[in-house]
């Protein structure tokens, strides 16, 4: 017989936590949106479109703007919701990331002192080899480096 399935079934479980007085809810609970107390400008938004036409998360979130580094941020747009309709074939719109070619990125070759790859870098930087003892310690578990 194990003792501590006897012990543990005799045991009544009691919470740790105690509360203090009967569960209620609030008569009135006061449901409208309201701006948080840290909010730079303690106001609302006027609308969904206008917040994220203004918001910045990695840059501008509307679409249009300028692609210049500045800040402020925003699009011209001047508060109208972007137009979410379905994509076509010649470009997206509803952003910075797909709305101009790719060419227009630039050359994606490497620049100078560059690489993409590990196997480009200079011999001193590439990979060693493994030698037959160090795969041997390893796939002994370092057992053969005692034996």
């Amino acid at each position: 017989m194990w003792p501590s399935l006897v012990l543990r079934a005799a045991h009544q479980r009691t919470p740790l936590i105690k509360f203090l007085g009967k569960r209620s809810t609030p008569k009135s609970v006061d449901h409208t949106p309201h701006a948080h107390p840290a909010s730079p400008t303690h106001s609302l938004p006027e609308s969904f479109a206008s917040y994220r036409s203004k918001a910045q998360q990695h840059g501008p979130l509307g679409g249009g703007g300028s692609n210049g580094g500045g800040g402020g941020g925003g699009s011209s747009s001047g508060g109208a919701p972007p137009s979410f309709s379905a994509p076509t074939t010649s470009s997206v719109t509803y952003g910075r990331i797909g709305g101009t070619a790719g060419r227009s990125l630039g050359s994606v070759k490497p620049k100078e002192g560059e690489f993409f790859d590990r196997t480009e870098l200079p011999k001193r930087f590439q990979r060693t080899a493994w030698s037959e003892e160090e795969i041997e310690a390893v796939t002994s578990g370092g057992a053969s480096l005692f034996g």
